[in-house]
């Protein structure tokens, strides 16, 4: 398990990470979301020990990162964005130099057959890391950071210059580590977060924004207070109806062809006016041909929570373009 404790890294008067905490717990995947900036590498960074906190605590597994280092770092395993791989050695050296460099005490040829069979590598075994595919070096370097069999791994980028193919392969061994493991992914690819992750968190400006499930963070952002509705009429008069409605805050075009329009209609929360747009339409003989709750994707959700009602209206505007 990791704990973060208001968690704060500043240069001079740059508050890189600004007094966050979360938890990510056993057999979870946490997807680590933020835009270039927002304090996402220095996190990591953190939380692997590589660089110090200015305050707060990073718990691996029960032990602070920074009282005891070398217990906390044998809980972990990393894989950084740029593999750590010595490329004039075979996939066999490496692995075994890694083995001896975390001095693991599990036994050394089962240990590494059974890492090699769980990232599929043991085929590339013999071979020279320098002579592999960047998929299979991507491999090598989860492989090393399971060697130990460590509780938590953190993974920065791991499927940043693959191909379809490897970055499914990846993201499928990702889930299968998750079983066993407690997995940080950091990542800019919200598809891979929601193929992948059971939790998101989101940071952005050095704050966190967001520490959900995907569901839970659209019901939020949205609920049954947020409409989409395509209705045939005319927009100002279908908008000034609605606007009229008890409860009804927003009623703004998104689309608009052949006679019908798509709008998205906000009213107060708690407060359901469908019965009563139902109604007021019929009066208006304009007929409602689609009606839902508004469903934000996963790149909505980010938008909202990093760039606020902008992204929303941005969002609107390309549709309406469309």
């Amino acid at each position: 398990m990791i704990e973060v404790q208001n968690l704060s890294k500043h240069y001079g008067d740059k508050k890189a990470v600004d007094d966050i905490s979360f938890v990510a717990n056993d057999g979870e995947i946490l997807g680590f979301l933020g835009p270039n900036g927002a304090g996402k590498s220095t996190t990591m960074n953190m939380l692997t020990g590589y660089i110090s906190s200015t305050s707060g605590k990073a718990l691996i597994d029960g032990v602070d990162i920074l009282e005891d280092p070398i217990k906390a770092k044998k809980n972990i395993g990393y894989l950084p964005e740029l593999p750590p791989l010595y490329m004039d050695m075979t996939v066999k050296e490496y692995l075994n130099f890694v083995y001896d460099l975390k001095k693991c005490k599990l036994p050394r040829v089962s240990h590494l057959k059974d890492i090699c069979g769980l990232v599929k590598i043991d085929h590339v075994y013999n071979r020279i890391i320098r002579n592999l595919s960047k998929g299979y070096r991507q491999r090598v370097g989860v492989a090393q950071a399971l060697v130990g069999n460590p509780p938590v791994l953190i993974l920065d980028e791991p499927t940043v210059g693959l191909d379809p193919n490897q970055i499914i392969e990846i993201r499928s061994l990702i889930k299968r580590l998750g079983k066993n493991h407690t997995v940080i992914l950091s990542t800019h690819i919200l598809s891979e977060v929601q193929a992948v992750c059971d939790k998101i968190i989101v940071i952005n400006e050095g704050k966190i924004v967001a520490d959900d499930t995907e569901t839970n963070l659209s019901d939020k952002l949205t609920g049954a207070h947020m409409l989409t509705a395509k209705i045939e009429g005319d927009y100002e008069m279908v908008a000034r109806t609605v606007l009229d409605i008890e409860g009804v805050e927003v009623c703004k075009l998104i689309n608009e062809r052949d006679g019908v329009i798509e709008c998205r209609i906000e009213s107060q929360e708690g407060m359901d006016i469908r019965r009563e747009l139902f109604y007021e339409m019929a009066k208006l003989e304009c007929p409602i041909l689609e009606l839902k709750n508004a469903e934000l994707s996963l790149e909505d959700i980010f938008l909202q929570l990093t760039m606020g009602d902008s992204a929303t209206d941005s969002s609107a505007l390309e549709q309406e373009e469309a």
